[in-house]
């Protein structure tokens, strides 16, 4: 079988697939988020669904992670 690294992990090249459709990815045509892998085209429709990549992706928005001290409000 053949192999293929992506962000410092190895995948077979027909485990290596989006997320979201299960379309067969290439090291040209992929984008990272979380230690996941969506195709290019998912990638940017779900950053557009909810305008960040955060809640786009079913994650916590990132500022809403931030702890806030109490004694600056």
């Amino acid at each position: 079988m053949e192999r293929m690294a992506a962000d410092k992990l190895i995948f077979h090249k027909t485990c290596f697939c989006c997320k979201h459709c299960k379309k067969k990815l290439s090291l040209q045509s992929y984008a990272p988020l979380y230690g996941e892998f969506y195709c290019v085209f998912h990638y940017q429709q779900l950053f557009k669904r909810k305008g960040n990549y955060d809640e786009g992706f079913g994650h916590q928005q990132h500022k809403d992670r931030l702890l806030v001290d109490p004694s600056f409000i």
